[in-house]
């Protein structure tokens, strides 16, 4: 096994782009899904549970 130096372990590239990426697209994901929800609440209101 070799060591690495202090400057080879800061030019490690990988893992964390791929997990940015997903973490914006799934933030974009959450946001439209609650924008969406919103219009949709105003355009078409449904009453809440309980009464008839």
């Amino acid at each position: 096994m070799k060591k690495l130096t202090k400057n080879e372990m800061k030019n490690i590239k990988g893992g964390s782009l791929s997990v940015s990426a997903l973490g914006i697209g799934i933030g974009i994901s959450v946001i439209v899904a609650f924008l969406v929800g919103v219009v949709s609440g105003f355009t078409n209101p449904s009453p809440c549970g309980g009464e008839e």
